[in-house]
C-alpha cells in the first residue's frame, strides 16, 4: 500500500527532516515506486509538486529536502499502484476547489465497488479509486454545506461529524486512510494505520528510521513552537508516536488536535 505524511504547525515550519526519511520509502527502504507528491499551504496560498517516478531517485524530491518551504500545513504521499496506471494524472495529492479554498487529499488503501459512488460536482482526471472517492467525498460535503460552515461550534462540528460519517462509509468499502486539508485544518482519518507525534518545548533530538540523520529541534525552534507530524508508520526511532485507532478522525489546527471522532459501532 501507499504511505502518507502530514504536518500541522502553529508557525511556518519546513518538513525537510521528516520528508528526508519519508522519501526513502519510495523505492529505497520501501516498495512504493509508483510516484510521489507533496503539497504546502503557505502565506494564504497553495503549491504542490508531483512526480510519477520513485521518490528515492527523484531530483524534485531532493529539491524539497534542500529547499526549506515553510508552511502551517503540509501533506505528502508515496504511491504503490493498485488501481490506475503509473502516470502523473494518477499521482497524489489531488486537489479541488470548494468555497474558494483549495482542498488537498491523499489516500492510502484500496476500495471495492468504488465505481458505483455517484459523482455530482466533481469528476476524476485520472482513473484511480482514490481520486474518484475524493470527488465523491467533496461532492457529498458540498451538497450538505453549499457554503462554508461558520465558526460557530454547532456548524463547525456538524461539518466535522459529516466528514467522519463519509469516511466511515468509505472504510466500509475497503482500506481508507486519509489526509485532507483546506489551508485552515488538517484532517487525518485512520482505517488501518496512521501514527502521530506532537513536538513542543522542551525540544530534543530525533533520529530518522529510514535515513542516517539526527536533528536537535532545540536548535531550530522557539519555546512557543508546536509541530505535529502524522505518518503511516513512525518516521523516527527514538520518539514515542501515538497510533490512531481504526475509525478515528482527528482535526488538526496549528499543531493541536481540535476534535476527535471515533467509530461508534
Amino acid at each position: 500500500m501507499c504511505e502518507l505524511l502530514g504536518m500541522s504547525a502553529n508557525v511556518p515550519t519546513d518538513i525537510c527532516f521528516s520528508f528526508t526519511g519519508f522519501l526513502h520509502r519510495g523505492g529505497g527502504t520501501g516498495p512504493h515506486r509508483d510516484g510521489w507528491g507533496i503539497a504546502f499551504y503557505e502565506a494564504g496560498g497553495y503549491r504542490d509538486f508531483r512526480d510519477p517516478h520513485p521518490s528515492v531517485r527523484s531530483p524534485i524530491a531532493r529539491l524539497i529536502c534542500d529547499y526549506p518551504i515553510k508552511s502551517h500545513i503540509a501533506l505528502s504521499h508515496i504511491r504503490q499502484a493498485n488501481v490506475g496506471e503509473v502516470r502523473l494524472a494518477n499521482t497524489h495529492p489531488f486537489t479541488r476547489e470548494m468555497w474558494g479554498r483549495t482542498w488537498c487529499y491523499a489516500h492510502n488503501g484500496q476500495l471495492e465497488g468504488w465505481q458505483a459512488l455517484p459523482l455530482s460536482y466533481y469528476r476524476s482526471v485520472g482513473d484511480t479509486d482514490s481520486e474518484h472517492a475524493f470527488c465523491w467525498l467533496l461532492g457529498e460535503l458540498r451538497s450538505r454545506f453549499p457554503a462554508a460552515p461558520s465558526q460557530e461550534e454547532e456548524q463547525r462540528e456538524g461539518f466535522w461529524r459529516l466528514l467522519h460519517l463519509l469516511c466511515e462509509q468509505l472504510r466500509g468499502m475497503g482500506v481508507f486512510n486519509l489526509l485532507l486539508a483546506d489551508g485552515e485544518y488538517l484532517y487525518t482519518y485512520c482505517s488501518t494505520k496512521l501514527a502521530h507525534i506532537t513536538r513542543r518545548a522542551p525540544f530534543g533530538k530525533a533520529e530518522l528510521s529510514d535515513a542516517e540523520l539526527t536533528v536537535n529541534f532545540a536548535e531550530h525552534t522557539t519555546p512557543d513552537d508546536i509541530v505535529s507530524v502524522v505518518a503511516t508508520e513512525p518516521l523516527t526511532s527514538n520518539e514515542d508516536w501515538v497510533r490512531m485507532v481504526p475509525g478515528e478522525l482527528l482535526v488538526w489546527q496549528h499543531g493541536k488536535i481540535q476534535a476527535r471522532f471515533l467509530d461508534e459501532a
